[in-house]
């Protein structure tokens, strides 16, 4: 089976809880005996597992330059969704209400790992993206996740403005945000079965993708910046789902 590297503190104790079964080796700095560590040691050995010491050079070399604060472990792919269809077709047998979040070729893997982080703290049951002109899950992203990588699918497609017309014949309404629609985000009617789509840093949607949309809505802006940042916009928008659904 394929392995990823995961490193930091939050990723790899958030691969443990989630799927200990699935880490194959913990490696950690040899040099720190902080707090820190220690107690991360400790979480890992009580799930059953081994905790390999090594020079940090060996850190440096597994992750490629990623920040990893002296914690790389190796594990297996997590099997989860990599299907639209599939996808919905599960959430409509467990009785749920579809809440996903679209991202037009975002291609910083801080970016992603944010909006992966903020969609799996919101609840939303997937990510899809490009698998063209879109960053990848990497090492970087599953840090700056801080778990959300692991247990949030990543759905990447071949055709987006494709995908986005299945979501339709699926009754999913698609909620693009464009800084020139006239209607706001807090006017969408996001009890329904639905998705945000974000476009990308600095150029924003395609055309095509912005005319798949259902609705164009824009996010208030009271200052002097003319726009937000797309993991920060998709926060702002994912818990505005979380609020009409009663749930913050």
């Amino acid at each position: 089976m394929p392995q990823q590297v995961l490193a930091g503190f939050h990723a790899v104790a958030a691969r443990v809880r989630h799927s200990a079964a699935s880490v194959r080796e913990v490696y950690v700095d040899e040099t720190r005996r902080d707090k820190r560590m220690l107690s991360f040691i400790d979480q890992i050995k009580q799930a059953g597992l081994k905790v390999i010491p090594v020079q940090a050079e060996r850190l440096n070399g597994l992750c490629k330059g990623t920040r990893h604060q002296g914690v790389v472990a190796l594990a297996d792919e997590q099997e989860l969704a990599v299907d639209v269809n599939e996808l919905l077709d599960d959430l409509e047998e467990a009785g749920q209400v579809p809440f996903l979040l679209i991202l037009d070729g975002v291609t910083d893997p801080h970016n992603l790992g944010a909006c992966l982080r903020t969609a799996n703290a919101a609840g939303a049951h997937a990510v899809i993206a490009p698998r063209d002109r879109a960053v990848g899950l990497n090492a970087t992203v599953s840090r700056v996740a801080c778990g959300g990588a692991e247990s949030t699918p990543y759905i990447t497609v071949t055709n987006l403005a494709r995908t986005m017309r299945q979501l339709r014949e699926r009754d999913v309404w698609l909620v693009g945000t464009d800084d020139q629609a006239t209607h706001s985000m807090h006017q969408v009617d996001a009890r329904r079965p639905m998705a945000w789509v974000m476009g990308a840093e600095g150029e924003g949607m395609r055309r095509l993708t912005r005319e798949t949309c259902d609705e164009l809505v824009s996010i208030p802006m009271m200052g002097a910046v003319e726009s937000l940042n797309v993991s920060v916009a998709s926060a702002v928008c994912l818990y505005e789902t979380l609020r009409q659904r009663g749930a913050a």
